[in-house]
């Protein structure tokens, strides 16, 4: 509670679903217990923290076990909100995410436009997931099941992380290999791939989180032998500050891959290439 900071963002779980979403308007402050409370809640002190939050319903509430395979992989180790099951966890009153989940809940529940006119901040990096979110769960002529799929191989899970470790299950510039701290990328824009291209193993990387911030901002690309080629509008100074230089793993792309990297040079190096 005390750790909230107003304009953080909180999303309301109750009765198995998603429900409401607001903004924290001011830092948390020692209160009684609400009085509403009653005899409930009994397990709880007589004095505590209060959170002023001003909710608004959600425009498409979801059940959280519905939407457990999309969820799961992006729930916190410890102190999660929700169980992998997809059921409430009562030991966790309010907790802290990612900001992947977050960008998915709000595309889930259909609230990323009230988001962005409250938020402005938000835009850099979490909007346009939203969006795209907002964009599949829109889609009428496909199924449930594919559109679950393409929701989270928007934010580099599911059935598309899978078939891109199939690619390769290391960090090309780094060399490293513990998957839960690499990204799954796309390499050709999401936003510009078909559904098929969005799921398909070949237009992915697994690249540790800098490198894939990198490569998704095309600063970074790659050769089709593998060597790094850079943007000249990367500042030299990050590379040195992140100990960039020569790729781990230096070799040759498949094929597929490399049909899709051509697109991603061609964005990257829109005024010239630089070998590293």
């Amino acid at each position: 509670m005390v750790r909230a900071s107003p304009g953080d963002m909180v999303f309301s779980f109750a009765d198995g679903r998603i429900g409401a979403w607001g903004i924290v308007q001011a830092e948390a402050y020692a209160a009684p217990k609400p009085t509403e409370f009653g005899n409930t809640g009994h397990y709880w002190g007589n004095e505590g923290w209060l959170l002023e939050v001003a909710f608004q319903e959600a425009p498409v509430p979801i059940p959280t076990v519905a939407f457990i395979d999309q969820i799961a992989p992006l729930l916190p180790a410890v102190y999660s909100p929700i169980r992998p099951s997809g059921h409430g966890n009562q030991g966790a009153y309010l907790a802290g995410i990612s900001d992947d989940l977050g960008a998915l809940l709000i595309g889930l529940i259909g609230a990323g436009k009230a988001v962005r006119e409250l938020l402005p901040a938000i835009g850099d990096t979490s909007a346009p997931v939203i969006e795209d979110i907002e964009v599949v769960q829109a889609m009428a002529d496909i199924p449930e099941t594919q559109k679950r799929q393409l929701v989270a191989s928007r934010i580099g899970q599911g059935l598309f992380r899978k078939r891109a470790l199939l690619m390769g299950a290391q960090c090309r510039v780094t060399g490293v290999a513990e998957k839960r701290l690499l990204r799954a990328s796309h390499i050709k824009p999401w936003r510009e791939c078909d559904n098929f291209e969005r799921l398909d193993g070949a237009n992915g990387l697994m690249l540790s989180p800098h490198v894939d911030a990198l490569f998704d901002q095309e600063l970074m690309t790659f050769s089709d032998s593998g060597q790094i080629l850079l943007s000249k509008n990367l500042d030299p100074e990050v590379l040195r500050l992140w100990s960039i230089s020569k790729p781990v793993i230096s070799s040759d792309f498949s094929g597929a891959q490399a049909a899709y990297l051509s697109i991603h040079r061609e964005r990257t190096g829109a005024d010239g290439l630089i070998a590293l």
